[in-house]
């Protein structure tokens, strides 16, 4: 069926500028759909610094596999993505497919495999004929630019209705440095990484150690903050590479004051990828922001918002448009962590729906119906029990979701 672009898009696609010492190619190589563009490389000029957060799926993908077993080597000349074919629950087949792609990879690249890094999406279970990318990789390395972004962007999607795409800038000892990053995600989305895959660039000359800090330190409050579906799938991955062709020293520890301005830029790029994954789920017509206070802890008000986010019933409300918060105080109470009904307090915006455990005084069905129309929602939960507090970020629950996924292998 024709992808319909979501309601919550950007009302235009950010414009990634060149990042010295990278560049990106993508093509066709009929992986499940003829004239498909499902492949992708992002091609490194030199070693690059990589750093990574995968799945703790415990049915990773082979290529999950194969970075977890690469990324301890700390360098990178290559990236390789398909789309239409997760690779994963493919068994011998699944990990013979990945070295031969790795092989490839690394003979066009003049490089070891240890230094080439791969993803792939789309259906679990069908083996994935690697023979294919013979020649159309080789070609896609050829003929790769600083400039592509957009295109690498499309190729890793899957039933996502548009790319993500992020870019900022920093300054580090008063030289700018740069930040792209690109995404792809849109259902079997849930936090502990989900069917997502992100690649975060800088010309920053961060070690990898470094990186890896900044990666792992951000990566709770923002792509592990998000749901759609509450499912984990078996591919997540979200890689960050350091070029180091900014023209400074090299930058060892995360701890180095120097990278104040950077860290900042680099967390907001990550939630950006991660808000842009929300607001593309699949079906979803209303973002919705969940902010629980009040908790006996972070830990404890992680739990709760994350429990309300991936409440079906919570979800189908927001849907329908129904500020109905007695679905809230249901997956409050079932979220398993310290809560007393006599202190809840809920709001919808500005507008208070409950306080002290009942109907809040002058609660307002009019102004409340008028809010819910909006399709960007917040919801606020103060547990009334101490300092803890955790945002997260959902989305409705619709039809389309049903169909989308109901069709999803055909």
């Amino acid at each position: 069926m024709p992808i319909k672009t979501s309601p919550l898009a950007p009302s235009k696609l950010a414009v990634l500028p060149p990042i010295e010492g990278v560049r990106l190619g993508a093509a066709a190589a009929g992986i499940k759909y003829a004239g498909r563009t499902d492949l992708m490389a992002m091609v490194f000029d030199a070693q690059a610094a990589v750093a990574g957060v995968l799945t703790r799926s415990l049915c990773p993908s082979a290529p999950v596999d194969w970075c977890r077993a690469n990324l301890p080597g700390g360098q990178a000349r290559i990236l390789v993505v398909n789309s239409g074919n997760a690779n994963a629950f493919t068994g011998r087949k699944g990990a013979d497919a990945t070295a031969l792609t790795a092989e490839m990879a690394a003979a066009v690249i003049g490089c070891p495999v240890s230094e080439v890094f791969l993803s792939s999406t789309g259906v679990i279970g069908e083996p994935l004929e690697a023979k294919k990318f013979d020649g159309v990789l080789q070609e896609v390395v050829r003929d790769a630019t600083p400039d592509r972004w957009e295109q690498a962007a499309r190729a890793i999607m899957t039933t996502d209705t548009f790319p993500k795409l992020a870019t900022r800038t920093a300054e580090i000892d008063g030289v700018t440095v740069a930040l792209n990053g690109i995404a792809k995600g849109s259902g079997m989305i849930a936090p502990d990484m989900a069917t997502m895959l992100a690649y975060i660039v800088t010309d920053a000359p961060l070690s990898a150690a470094a990186l890896q800090t900044l990666l792992t330190r951000h990566v709770d409050a923002t792509f592990n903050a998000i749901t759609v579906d509450s499912d984990t799938s078996t591919s997540d991955t979200v890689l960050a590479f350091a070029t180091g062709t900014a023209g400074l020293a090299p930058i060892e520890n995360a701890g180095d004051s120097r990278l104040a301005a950077f860290e900042a830029a680099f967390k907001d790029l990550m939630e950006d990828l991660a808000l842009q994954i929300v607001r593309d789920g699949e079906g979803a017509s209303k973002l919705m922001r969940i902010v629980v206070t009040g908790a006996q802890s972070d830990a404890s008000a992680r739990t709760i918002a994350l429990a309300i986010a991936n409440s079906p019933l919570v979800k189908t409300a927001l849907a329908g448009g129904d500020a109905n918060w007695g679905r809230i105080v249901m997956a409050v109470g079932k979220a398993g962590e310290p809560a007393d009904r006599d202190r809840l307090a809920i709001r919808f915006g500005d507008l208070a729906a409950a306080t002290d455990g009942e109907r809040a005084p002058g609660y307002d069905e009019g102004a409340m119906s008028a809010y819910m129309k909006q399709d960007e929602i917040t919801i606020g939960v103060d547990i009334g029990l101490g300092e803890g507090r955790f945002t997260a970020w959902g989305c409705d629950l619709t039809k389309d979701y049903v169909t989308i996924n109901g069709d999803y292998r055909s």
